[in-house]
C-alpha cells in the first residue's frame, strides 16, 4: 500500500512584510477631482525623479455628505433644499523611499484645498 504524504505550506499574507522593508501610504484628499488628481501626479513625478517603487493611486470611494434644509421657514415650510458635499480620495504607495525622496515630498507645495496624510508602514 502506498501512502500518500501530506506538506503544510505556509501562506504568506500581505500583512505580512520583509524585515528592512519601508513604505510610505500618502492619502491625498480634496472637494475637487482635479485639482487631487493634479497634485497626485505631481507627488508621483517627484517619487519618479528619485527611482522609489509606486504603486497607486488607488481611487477610494467618494464620500458624499447630504444636507437638507428648509427653504423658507414660515410660508412654505414643507419645501426643502438639498446640498453635497463630495470628498474625492486617492492613496498611493511607496516602497523603499530614500532620504531624498522623503525630504522631496515634504519640501512639495501643493495648492489649498488639498489634505495629505503621510504614514510610514
Amino acid at each position: 500500500m502506498a501512502t500518500a504524504k501530506t506538506t503544510k505550506k505556509k501562506k504568506t499574507t500581505a500583512s505580512e512584510k520583509k524585515e528592512g522593508e519601508v513604505k510610505l501610504r500618502i492619502r491625498v484628499r480634496a472637494y475637487e477631482n482635479k485639482i487631487l488628481d493634479a497634485s497626485v501626479k505631481q507627488i508621483m513625478d517627484t517619487a519618479l525623479r528619485y527611482d522609489a517603487i509606486i504603486m497607486g493611486p488607488i481611487p477610494l470611494p467618494t464620500e458624499i455628505k447630504k444636507y437638507t434644509v428648509n427653504r423658507s421657514p414660515f410660508v412654505y415650510k414643507n419645501t426643502r433644499e438639498q446640498f453635497e458635499i463630495r470628498t474625492h480620495k486617492r492613496v498611493i504607495d511607496i516602497s523603499n523611499p530614500s532620504a531624498k525622496t522623503i525630504e522631496a515630498l515634504t519640501n512639495l507645495s501643493l495648492p489649498s484645498g488639498v489634505e495629505i496624510d503621510v504614514k510610514m508602514l
